[in-house]
């Protein structure tokens, strides 16, 4: 009787196992080739599924029994017939449903299938106790010695290399999950050629896509723009084309804001691309908004070149839309679940993504979110506004990224933000968990005289003592004709606008995560209009408005905070370089609770620190901030102490996938997301829609632009529960989303300030 690998009880087809390892095997050897891991992958390919070879496995296929282990098998087959070698290849099969476990000794040696018969951990059944028994049909397994692990991981020094260790083996990791989960939707799709997935990619056609980029540039040098800043653009252009020939390495991009890092950027990574045989290039982005923006402007280069039907073929737009964990990598796998496993596989020459999305990809155990890391190998990767990332996993993202620009992987990274991070300061500490350090060279050779250029705006600070009321601030503020004012809170902002709005409210306007994004576009669409109109516009905000927002006010105050927060509200200031000089004024609340968390609150004292005695600062003086991130490194302990001092830092020399990836957050994951009724039409048809359906990406993807975050309540107790609909995941069944609620109480919504429960104020992030 032939074993088999899958059956389709719909059509009574069965998918012979061999079939299944062979494909799985061939194409996990393709995904590989990139970073000359072929053989293993190969390997491990074969193995996956090799218990389902066991009678146990056949008898779940005919229904007989459910809840079968049949990844153990290979994983021990792997373990013992390959030693070191067969390492990575155990955790990545063992991995390939449950995700990747600790890579440990004594967790490898759990998977020894006779321990298992007897007391498995999650209950199961194994499928076949006796691997060598196993009747493997006409495959030819590679013996030992015919290939050598990319993983190596010092077991004497657990924390030499350790960042770099993990990613090597998530990379064997990502070519084995992509290629079974291709392997196994072309099956039960009855497509053999699997068209949607095996398209061929298309080619990033490097000089094709560099001279259309180059046509739109000169197309914008037609735009009346100011000649200073025309230059700045050019000098930017310029580099990044020039440092493009340079060597693959770790570059940083240091430029003002409004210098056209966008464009330079994508120019120094096709030139790059072309040069170095480069296949992808991944642009990675903080938020949504930049995004939208970003993936805009590449649209309008590649429309240039590419055929309108396969636009989205070439450039591929892809971020958590604000988290789907509604099918978990982890549970007992069954074919129903199987489409929603298949994410995207960023199989497409561009791809334009968040840090969420990229970064917890580097360091998650998780099938779905680790299948596209293979797709990373000859990459350029763009990361802009590097300032934002959490200072807790610097060094561990550091060291992964590091670990990429090794020759095995051939990718080429770039830095790029108007406030450098002092990562370089770093670079001893990093060498203990990566080999290779950071050393980046930097694409504008003279970034000082750039800034002094480019500089168009006055910052003033004030006096360690000069505060001031909310009362007095919004007098100040109702004198201003245009002005732009950024505060810390949530509540200082809607206290200042309603104060501010009390003296005069013409043009007045409020802009907070409270408001949906919807709301907050249609807040930014009537500012800009009034700005360009010369029409009175005063605009109070958090700091949502300081990145990723492309706002011009000749005037803008901005409340005390981290230095790099009062340069990106400088940033918002004669932007375009219309007038002489803009005028930046940082000012001290009078108000003791200022900032929304400690870590903020600390950035804000090492800037108070360094800028004591000082009445302006110097945006193009790169030194302050080079002090600045320094201090704040230090203040904050990061680089130093043990290791045992450091959480994540531990879990990753201990080879502890899941603690990894439950430590590595770049965005707290105890929000949740409100469908709220700011367009009361589109709420009840949404609201409808998912009481219908349920939960799908279809309708997030709808749902994103009227939803707003918050906190999760700490307790069913919380007030804002009287106000919380849940969110079945389908309709026919009782499970419900711990993620996605509507807002049942219309009269909380505020046309101005947006979500404010009456009962439950404080449960809105702060």
């Amino acid at each position: 009787m032939t074993a088999l690998a899958h059956y389709d009880a719909d059509s009574n087809r069965g998918e012979p196992l061999k079939e299944h390892l062979l494909h799985v095997a061939r194409k996990a050897a393709e995904f590989a080739d990139a970073f000359s891991a072929s053989s293993e992958a190969y390997a491990a390919g074969l193995l996956h599924d090799l218990g389902k070879y066991g009678n146990e496995f056949q008898r779940r296929l005919e229904g007989e029994l459910r809840g079968v282990d049949h990844w153990s098998d290979g994983a021990w087959y792997a373990l013992t017939n390959y030693k070191i070698n067969g390492i990575a290849s155990a955790v990545a099969i063992q991995g390939h449903h449950l995700g990747l476990q600790e890579a440990s000794k004594d967790c490898l040696k759990q998977l020894n299938p006779q321990k298992l018969k007897n007391n498995h951990p999650l209950g199961l059944t194994i499928s076949c106790a006796d691997v060598q028994s196993l009747h493997i049909q006409g495959i030819n397994i590679p013996a030992e010695g015919e290939f050598t692990s990319l993983y190596e991981y010092d077991w004497n020094d657990s924390s030499k290399d350790a960042v770099g260790a993990m990613l090597d083996l998530r990379m064997l990791f990502s070519v084995l999950v992509d290629a079974d989960f291709l392997e196994t939707e072309a099956w039960f799709n009855g497509d053999a050629t699997n068209r949607r997935y095996r398209q061929p990619c298309l080619p990033l056609a490097p000089a094709r896509a560099l001279a259309a980029l180059k046509e739109y540039v000169g197309e914008l040098a037609q735009h009346d723009i100011p000649p200073h800043i025309r230059r700045i653009r050019s000098q930017v252009f310029s580099a990044c084309l020039e440092a493009a020939n340079k060597p693959q390495g770790i570059f940083t991009l240091t430029a003002p804001t409004g210098s056209g890092k966008t464009l330079g950027m994508l120019a120094f990574a096709l030139s790059h691309a072309l040069r170095h045989n480069l296949r992808r290039i991944v642009t990675v982005l903080p938020y949504l908004t930049l995004i939208e923006q970003t993936v805009a402007v590449y649209r309008k280069v590649v429309e240039k070149f590419v055929r309108p039907d396969e636009i989205d073929r070439y450039l591929l737009e892809h971020h958590s839309l604000g988290g789907v964990r509604y099918v978990s990598d982890s549970s007992r796998y069954s074919e129903d679940n199987l489409s929603r496993l298949l994410a995207e596989n960023w199989d497409a020459p561009i791809i334009v993504t968040t840090n969420v999305q990229f970064l917890e990809s580097l360091f998650s155990n998780r099938p779905s979110a680790c299948r596209k890391l293979h797709r990373l190998a000859r990459s350029v990767i763009l990361l802009d506004e590097v300032q934002t990332m959490p200072d807790s996993l610097i060094i561990a993202t550091l060291g992964a990224l590091s670990r990429l620009v090794h020759q095995r992987y051939s990718t080429t990274i770039v830095f790029a933000t108007a406030t450098q991070p002092a990562f370089s300061h770093l670079d001893n500490q990093l060498r203990e968990y990566c080999g290779r350090g950071w050393q980046p060279h930097e694409i504008v050779v003279d970034a000082p005289s750039l800034f002094k250029v480019a500089r168009r705006t006055r910052i003033t600070l004030p006096s360690q003592s000069q505060n001031i009321s909310w009362e007095d601030l919004a007098e100040v503020l109702s004198r201003e004709r245009q002005v732009l004012c950024i505060v810390n809170l949530k509540r200082h902002a809607k206290t200042l606008f309603e104060k501010l709005k009390a003296i005069d409210p013409e043009g007045v306007y409020h802009l907070s995560t409270n408001m949906c994004p919807a709301h907050r576009q249609d807040v930014l669409d009537k500012v800009r209009r009034l700005l360009e109109k010369q029409q009175p516009c005063r605009l109070v905000s958090t700091q949502c408005v300081e990145a990723g927002v492309d706002i011009d006010f000749p005037v803008v105050y901005r409340s005390l905070g981290p230095l790099d927060a009062i340069a990106q509200a400088a940033g918002r200031c004669n932007r375009n370089g219309t007038a002489v000089e803009g005028l930046v004024r940082v000012f001290q609340p009078d108000d003791k609770e200022n900032y929304p968390d400690p870590t903020y609150k600390q950035a804000a004292a090492v800037t108070k620190s360094i800028l004591a005695g000082v009445s302006e600062l110097d945006p193009a003086d790169l030194n302050i901030f080079e002090r600045y991130y320094r201090e704040l490194y230090a203040v904050r302990g990061i680089g130093r102490g043990t290791i045992e001092d450091n959480e994540l830092l531990a879990a990753i020399c201990r080879q502890d996938f899941p603690q990894v990836c439950h430590l590595y957050r770049v965005i707290p994951q105890n929000t949740i997301n409100i469908l709220v009724p700011y367009e009361p039409d589109i709420f009840n048809r949404l609201t409808e829609e998912v009481r219908a359906n349920g939960l799908t990406r279809q309708w997030i993807i709808k749902a994103r632009p009227y939803t707003v975050a918050i906190f999760h309540p700490s307790s069913p107790r919380d007030p804002i529960y009287l106000n919380l609909e849940p969110i079945k995941i389908r309709p026919d069944r009782a499970e419900e989303s711990d993620e996605w609620y509507i807002y049942r109480k219309e009269d909380d919504y505020d046309k101005e300030t947006g979500l404010n429960p009456s009962l439950a104020g404080q449960a809105i992030i702060a």
